[in-house]
């Protein structure tokens, strides 16, 4: 059975995904003047959803109430697996923001796509490029628009959370949002960090109550509460 999941991955669900993933850069990066759109959002997260449906992964999504139309968020996330991307872009019903990190505007074509549709890159290298980066992203989240950044930097070794970066937080400082924490569960038995093939297994993606700021006494105060949330699902 093994050799008839990699057959299926390798000739079959990976070669409908390169060919969905580039119309959809295409269909990006001649839409910029409409990247914020809502139906331009739709078109990716369908994209998005296509990598769990192809690989077979039920996902399940709770908290959705919690998500005020119109506002700004700083969403945060566990960061379990590549798929953490696929499951958010696909479900999380909101136009967003990735910080993502500088090696995937590498990538030919998603990388121009990623910057067309006004995703911010950070070079974690160098603080100053970091910290441009952030300002970057704080001018994007306006009329709704937000952010959402896996604070551990990268992903999990070993299925446990990490420490928390505090750029998600220094943003939502800056510009009083509030932030919104993120729990997933089941991506890293999905394709963990190492794994050369997808397995088969539920994801569930847990929306929280939202998080202001301002109720903190500074942000090392807000990093411990929303990581503790997030631990405690």
């Amino acid at each position: 059975m093994s050799k008839i999941k990699l057959l299926y991955q390798y000739l079959i669900a990976l070669p409908i995904l390169l060919v969905l993933t580039i119309v959809c850069a295409l269909i990006t990066i001649v839409c910029i003047p409409w990247k914020n759109s809502w139906w331009l959002n739709r078109i990716q997260a369908f994209w998005a959803r296509s990598f769990c449906r192809l690989f077979f992964i039920p996902v399940t999504v709770r908290g959705v109430e919690h998500i005020r139309c119109g506002q700004s968020y700083v969403f945060v996330s566990n960061h379990q697996s590549n798929f953490d991307i696929f499951v958010i872009y696909g479900w999380l019903p909101v136009v967003f923001k990735w910080l993502m990190k500088q090696e995937i505007s590498r990538i030919p074509l998603v990388g121009t796509a990623c910057r067309a549709a006004g995703h911010i890159f950070i070079d974690r290298r160098h603080a100053k490029a970091a910290a441009e980066s952030l300002i970057k992203v704080e001018k994007q989240l306006t009329d709704g628009v937000s952010t959402v950044i896996f604070p551990e930097g990268t992903r999990t070794e070993n299925g446990e959370i990490g420490p928390f970066k505090r750029g998600a937080f220094q943003i939502a400082w800056d510009l009083h949002l509030p932030v919104i924490p993120i729990r997933l569960d089941g991506c890293y038995e999905v394709m963990n960090r190492h794994a050369k093939s997808v397995t088969r297994h539920p994801v569930t993606m847990t929306i929280m109550p939202e998080i202001d700021l301002r109720q903190c006494s500074n942000i090392d105060e807000a990093i411990n509460i929303v990581r503790n949330q997030i631990i405690a699902g």
